[in-house]
């Protein structure tokens, strides 16, 4: 039987949402929230057979509902998530899940109580290119991790709910957290930049320290000339690059690298020798949307009583690193630590 679902917030993203779940044949779209009533217009148009309302408890209160998603403003996740679980619905909610670690926290303990799945929508998890990536570095193929630099920019959009840090930074420190099996960073240091609000960060820059001598940095802004989506990975014997802004090749492997081996040399062409720059690859990437597989994964969870890659724990970790990055902000880029 499909499982009757309810999509909480229908602005741009939360629209993917309506729309991957009512192709979905494991779910049927009972319920689109929104508080404006021309966006409900706007899906009653398109799905006719799904109710609306701006009233969250007409979702809340249908017992045929038995899972939600959320996107709505960051600010309002805490809530919204709490209220749905208490009334034991599944819920899938966009990231960040809340914007504390000890709400966090709460969400996690209550679901357990509920016995109900929570999920957080971490999507870039679910991207192909991603997962092959992780797959290289547990293969290593990449050899001894070096570093990791993520590049997340653009002229826009501008939030208004929150920062460009907890906004962009969100999806690589994610990434980052998947592709080092849930490693956290040892310190983090942060420093940004409010030039169209003095209260919100438009650009940001991320530096941290992980286990084992990896380090790693983040740039995100929504105040750039190019829009980017880049992550590199360089390793002791192999380089990647993951670039989600390229549909036909979106990783490369590079056979590059560098050794300085211990033994005099006398020119600077002999220094370059120590380097070697040999073939890419470009491996074969299935071109599926990270959405719909993030729906599906979702749906299996709650079908089969599985675990999700994206659960709450995966949820609080990522909210640590934003706010050591936000606590190292307020003090001017020193070194926090990530409890």
């Amino acid at each position: 039987m499909p499982i009757p679902i309810a999509i909480i917030g229908c602005g741009q993203w939360g629209m993917n949402h309506v729309r991957n779940f009512s192709a979905a044949d494991q779910a049927r779209v009972t319920w689109c929230c929104d508080a404006s009533p021309e966006r409900l217009a706007a899906i009653r148009r398109q799905y006719p057979n799904v109710r609306t309302t701006h009233e969250l408890s007409d979702v809340l209160n249908d017992s045929e509902v038995q899972a939600v998603v959320v996107a709505t403003p960051t600010g309002t996740h805490f809530s919204v998530v709490k209220a749905a679980l208490e009334r034991g619905k599944h819920v899938l909610c966009e990231k960040p899940l809340t914007t504390r670690s000890a709400e966090c926290e709460t969400l996690i303990r209550l679901a357990a109580e509920q016995k109900r799945l929570l999920m957080v929508g971490h999507v870039f998890l679910f991207n192909a290119a991603v997962r092959k990536l992780r797959e290289y570095l547990q293969e290593g193929k990449l050899g001894r991790l070096y570093y990791l630099s993520a590049r997340r920019t653009n002229l826009g959009p501008i939030r208004s709910d929150a920062d460009s840090l907890w906004d962009l930074a969100s999806h690589d420190i994610s990434i980052f957290d998947y592709l080092l099996d849930g490693a956290a960073p040892v310190r983090v240091s942060a420093f940004g930049g409010a030039f169209l609000n003095a209260k919100r960060a438009d650009v940001a820059f991320v530096s941290m320290e992980y286990p084992n001598n990896i380090v790693a940095n983040i740039q995100v802004s929504w105040l750039d000339p190019q829009k980017r989506r880049e992550i590199t990975v360089v390793g002791a014997q192999k380089m990647a690059i993951f670039n989600d802004m390229s549909m036909d090749a979106p990783l490369w492997l590079y056979d590059k690298g560098a050794e300085l081996k211990h033994e005099p040399y006398e020119s600077f062409e002999r220094f370059r020798v120590l380097s070697w720059d040999r073939d890419a690859t470009v491996p074969k990437i299935p071109p599926v949307e990270p959405l719909g597989s993030e729906t599906r994964h979702f749906l299996e969870c709650i079908a089969e009583g599985k675990r999700p890659l994206t659960d709450g724990e995966n949820g609080l970790r990522v909210i640590r690193v934003l706010e050591a990055a936000s606590r190292s902000m307020e003090q001017g880029g020193a070194p926090v630590g990530c409890a």
